[in-house]
């Protein structure tokens, strides 16, 4: 087969949901927008400023998308079972070790971000009990954890054990920016998502229709009950603010990624879909593209301005489309040539060595 055949062939294959790697692209690129610009207010009637929703929600779309990918690794609507499950959730361990390890290290570089791929190894460890639960039973506990979870985020965000620089650097290590406690209704979400017959059209639509109605609750309870931005006990639950934690952001920010989800799948069912290959190449390979972004960050912030952590001088560079339009060249590219990308098959390759297949027979 020739290269750029078999690149189409991962890309367009029957084994890939082409929505799933189009609101992949669009996690990845919207946490370099909320990386790599000062995001405005988003305001209605004011085009410009829409990007300004790449904040807190990339990270959260993201998130879900890890619960989705998941559960589509372990049977999708039938999880799989017996000596199978053991060797899937043993290799998703492995996988959690490697993502921690390579989060410690983009950590270590200095680049002035929060990392998500400690939380991310923690929410896939987490994840291992629930992987032989049907959609019906997630859903559940999505719900009920989006309800209660909220409410008990900021009497974890009070513990002494984050105080000082030993707390700093355990928040650093847990990936605490993105509190297990609290991120784990989104990775249910996720799973959720992908325990569901993805492929069918009623499914997509009412991902859609479902996560409006999330995002509406959200934005009625905020005008119903308003409450100022302040630290009282209520305020610090009952708030839509980014990276909050509290009770309307969970449905509203989690609400906004169940209905990009539907809305990419439904988009992927028309000829856009052809078109949208640069963006879904990305997606195909989000670990690639998301470490890639903090590497180069890292390596030219050091070569022009001598200092990583400088966040306003590498932001006053203007690095968002330089960024993002040699990821989506790279990452297109590299999908046709060989396919699954580098970091990828690498994490793979060493969950298989490390947790070999059961024998059968």
């Amino acid at each position: 087969m020739r290269d750029g055949a078999r690149g189409r062939a991962f890309l367009d294959g029957p084994s890939r949901l082409q929505g799933i790697d189009l609101a992949r692209a669009l996690a990845v690129l919207g946490m370099f927008a909320a990386h790599l610009i000062a995001l405005p207010q988003p305001e209605l009637r004011e085009p410009l400023t829409w990007i300004g929703l790449a904040g807190g929600r990339s990270s959260i779309l993201f998130a879900t998308l890890a619960g989705a990918s998941l559960a589509l690794i372990t049977g999708g609507p039938a999880p799989i079972t017996g000596p199978a499950r053991a060797t899937a959730r043993l290799r998703i361990l492995v996988r959690a070790a490697l993502l921690w390890i390579l989060g410690i290290a983009l950590i270590l570089t200095g680049v002035p971000v929060y990392v998500i791929l400690p939380a991310y190894a923690l929410l896939f460890a987490l994840a291992l009990p629930l992987l032989g639960l049907r959609a019906r039973t997630l859903w559940v506990l999505t719900g009920v954890g989006a309800l209660i979870l909220p409410w008990l985020q900021p009497v974890w965000n009070a513990l002494p054990l984050w105080q000082g620089t030993s707390g700093g650097d355990l928040a650093l290590l847990l990936g605490w920016h993105y509190p297990f406690t609290l991120w784990i209704v989104f990775l249910i979400a996720g799973l959720a998502i992908g325990r569901s017959p993805l492929r069918a059209l009623r499914t997509q639509v009412w991902l859609l229709i479902g996560g409006m109605l999330a995002v509406g609750l959200s934005v009625t309870g905020g005008a119903l009950v308003p409450v100022d931005e302040d630290d009282t006990y209520f305020g610090l639950v009952w708030t839509a603010v980014e990276h909050s934690g509290g009770l309307l952001e969970v449905i509203g920010s989690g609400g906004a990624a169940v209905a990009t989800i539907g809305a990419c799948l439904l988009l992927c069912r028309t000829p856009i879909s052809v078109a949208l290959l640069p963006l879904r190449a990305v997606g195909a390979m989000p670990l690639t593209a998301y470490v890639g972004q903090l590497v180069a960050w890292a390596a030219a912030a050091a070569l022009l301005l001598g200092d990583v952590g400088d966040l306003a001088g590498f932001r006053a560079l203007a690095p968002f489309w330089p960024f993002v339009t040699v990821t989506v060249v790279v990452c297109t590219t590299w999908a046709l040539l060989v396919g699954r990308g580098p970091l990828e098959q690498l994490v793979a390759a060493c969950a298989r060595r490390l947790v070999r297949a059961p024998r059968i027979g």
